[in-house]
């Protein structure tokens, strides 16, 4: 607890203020990490299921190098999620990749999950790397499945281990796992002749994970049945603005019909949320919105043509055109527009598309006057140091 209750303070108001404060962070903390660990013990367990099925199930050459699609389907009609072909083969993964998770499986789990399937056994799994592996309590206690997703990416156990101690130390977010591996800053310890001065270099502006901020992990709130919009938005301002320009966009009555919000797509390893989705059926394709509460950069129109090219290769049906993307920047008191048309030479057809669309002004004079009705002044974030 970074705060304690002072028992010697008497109660008086301050007191019973602060008391209640530390009681709510202290037990929201123990929530999150009640939700990771019943998490992180899910695919685990789904991954020995599949690996101890692979070696003794007594029908598995029925369904050979189809199991995975097959079990993907059957589960996916069921309900249960994230249960995509590659998710279990991660899971697997997992599973023999961190075979001291089992010590963190209490024996009335073991009974109850392993033992009815016939997996329950008293026999120690040896590790990958005898020897050479943290606790698995301290694994799924200290980091949450999604910072695993990345150092499963590891074939080298030696750097696994490492970047998993340096994780739990820093207390280090998914993104600053991802940016600390990005800078090679294991390549760069076993170079450096001063290691404790690169590991005091690397944890300045180190960018922490927040128990609070757990709820927004895509596996988190798909494992607890929540919805991409209920924990997605950034801030309730944007949701408020989402929501209004999603009106907004319907009203204008040229054709824009609502698909999604918060559309998960997956692109390579990684999931991204596109604010809003529409069909045009006028321009008969699909138009990707994206608000940033920021002012306009090359990263921000760049996210978006990733987002509409994506559309264009994965999502377009026959007779459809190409997709469009809408880009709206705030800086303060002032809105952007730009239109994201990935792969569109044709000028006769951005000319179409640019007809049909609202106009950048309606647009910003939109956004600007939803912002003054706020009375909030949109800052752009602090550049990271």
């Amino acid at each position: 607890m970074k705060n304690k209750i002072d028992v010697k303070k008497p109660l008086n108001f301050e007191n019973l203020v602060g008391a209640i404060h530390v009681v709510h962070d202290e037990l929201a903390a123990q929530a999150n990490r009640a939700i990771n660990i019943s998490l992180t013990l899910r695919n685990w367990l789904i991954g020995c299921y599949i690996a101890e099925y692979e070696q003794s199930g007594a029908d598995r050459a029925e369904y050979g190098g189809r199991l995975l699609e097959r079990l993907s389907e059957r589960l996916q009609a069921k309900g249960v999620g994230r249960v995509e072909e590659r998710e279990l083969r991660r899971y697997r993964q997992f599973y023999q990749t961190y075979p001291q998770i089992r010590e963190s499986v209490t024996s009335e789990l073991s009974q109850r999950l392993l033992g009815p399937l016939g997996l329950f056994t008293d026999k120690k799994r040896e590790s990958v790397t005898p020897g050479l592996f943290i606790s698995g309590k301290e694994v799924i206690s200290r980091l949450s499945f999604t910072h695993i997703v990345e150092l499963l990416k590891f074939e080298d156990a030696t750097k696994r281990v490492f970047y998993e101690i340096e994780c739990m130390r820093g207390n280090w977010s998914v993104r600053e796992l991802k940016r600390q591996i990005g800078s090679l800053y294991y390549e760069r310890s076993g170079l450096s002749k001063d290691k404790k001065k690169l590991a005091e270099l690397a944890r300045q502006s180190v960018q922490t994970a927040e128990p609070t901020m757990a709820i927004r992990d895509p596996y988190v709130f798909e494992f607890l049945g929540l919805k991409s919009k209920e924990v997605m938005s950034e801030s309730h301002l944007e949701d408020q603005l989402l929501d209004k320009l999603q009106d907004f966009l319907l009203e204008l009555g040229n054709g824009f019909c609502f698909e999604a919000r918060q559309k998960r797509i997956l692109i390579g390893d990684e999931y991204f949320f596109v604010d809003l989705v529409f069909y045009h059926r006028i321009l008969k394709c699909h138009v990707l919105v994206e608000l940033k509460l920021e002012t306009f950069s090359q990263q921000n129109i760049g996210q978006l043509n990733t987002y509409v090219s994506w559309y264009r290769k994965n999502m377009m049906a026959n007779g459809d055109n190409p997709p469009v993307g809408i880009l709206l920047c705030t800086g303060k008191n002032h809105a952007l527009v730009e239109y994201a048309l990935a792969g569109m030479d044709n000028q006769l057809f951005v000319s179409k598309y640019l007809l049909e669309l609202p106009q950048k002004e309606e647009m910003q004079k939109f956004i600007e006057q939803q912002l003054k009705e706020s009375e909030v002044s949109i800052r752009r974030p602090d550049p990271p140091k």
